[in-house]
């Protein structure tokens, strides 16, 4: 099976449904770099690479890398080491985020949580069915790797955790809809795992959520992303109330 960061991770890179979007590569790349998925000074595919696994033309990855530079997301180097890097630090990273909470009202920001239980909610009752021991086994394998003390590391394996979740359920639009989720608001959503706290309630979550596929108890699997997705929502909403 997979690894749930590396499953996360090839997420990024999966075909734009808007070809020929520069936007959409643009948005997809700075989605990536705000969780953490791609990390400060990792080098990005070559172009070419990044437009056939995009499914888009090699001019619009170019104009969305140009974009990603003007925002100081990316920066790129000339010559045989060169290549496309990520330059966001950690600072500019919670900014963007607290950009983000700031520009959305509260009634958006509580639709996040609707959003991500009817998708990862769903996926998870189905998986409850679906999952086999094994797999069960090895999704509280891949929990028990995250390292929670980190919080890039616990954001790219939180996320690759989810993923896998809804993997499990065996339904491809579930994966595809919470593939789209974690690029357009799972950064928002798992805001709050910049605090330690938030982090070791994640984990907390993470093995009550195994337990019950372990289990076979869809509606407890469903319960538990929903009370996980509630506390992160009332943890958005305070954040506004803070920012404004």
């Amino acid at each position: 099976m997979e690894q749930p960061a590396t499953l996360a991770r090839s997420a990024v890179f999966a075909p734009i449904d808007e070809v020929g979007r520069t936007e959409a590569v643009t948005a997809r790349l700075e989605e990536a770099i705000v969780l953490g998925m791609l990390h400060p000074g990792e080098r990005l595919p070559a172009e070419s690479r990044l437009a056939e696994r995009f499914g888009v033309a090699p001019a619009t990855v170019r104009e969305a890398l140009a974009d990603l530079r003007d925002r100081h997301l990316v920066t790129t180097q000339r010559g045989r080491r060169g290549g496309s890097f990520v330059t966001m630090d950690d600072a500019d990273r919670v900014e963007a985020v607290e950009r983000r909470i700031r520009g959305l009202s509260s009634a958006e920001l509580a639709d996040l949580g609707v959003h991500a239980v009817a998708i990862a909610g769903t996926a998870a009752a189905l998986a409850a069915e679906e999952a086999s021991a094994f797999e069960a086994d090895a999704l509280a394998r891949d929990l028990a790797g995250i390292d929670f003390d980190d919080e890039l590391t616990a954001r790219r394996g939180i996320g690759g955790f989810h993923l896998q979740v809804v993997a499990l359920s065996r339904s491809v639009r579930l994966v595809r809809e919470q593939v789209r989720f974690q690029h357009a608001d799972g950064p928002l959503l798992w805001a709050s795992l910049h605090e330690h706290g938030e982090r070791e309630a994640a984990h907390a979550d993470g093995e009550r959520l195994v337990a019950a596929l372990r289990d076979g108890d869809g509606d407890r699997a469903r319960d538990e992303v929903e009370a996980a997705c509630d506390r992160a929502v009332r943890w958005l909403l305070e954040a506004k109330r803070r920012l404004a």
